[in-house]
């Protein structure tokens, strides 16, 4: 791991992250960047925001985007926020807002 960037308690589900972070996982930063730029996902800004913030980290330690890559990306799920909703007969129900922990490492490319 050369670089790395995290965002902690973003209010989206972490499986729609998912959808997102599969598609760039592995790849280089120019076409990550690429791909962030085409995709139609609300989590898509979020995303590239952590991903800017690693590949800043790397310049400063001397590298540049051509020399790196994607190596491990992960949503993991943070804490739920306990919310109810007002039901049939007087009753509630819950509703739990999930949260996310995004991860983002970057690696030099080995040719």
């Amino acid at each position: 791991m050369i670089a790395q960037a995290k965002a902690r308690y973003m209010r989206v589900s972490p499986t729609k992250v998912r959808q997102v972070i599969d598609l760039i996982r592995g790849k280089d930063i120019n076409s990550s960047i690429a791909i962030l730029a085409h995709v139609n996902k609300g989590s898509k800004g979020m995303i590239t925001k952590v991903l800017d913030s690693a590949i800043s980290n790397a310049k400063q330690k001397g590298l540049s985007e051509e020399q790196l890559f994607v190596s491990k990306i992960r949503a993991d799920q943070g804490p739920s926020w306990r919310r109810y909703r007002s039901a049939a007969f007087g009753r509630a129900t819950p509703i739990s807002k999930k949260t996310t922990h995004l991860t983002i490492e970057l690696d030099l490319i080995t040719k």
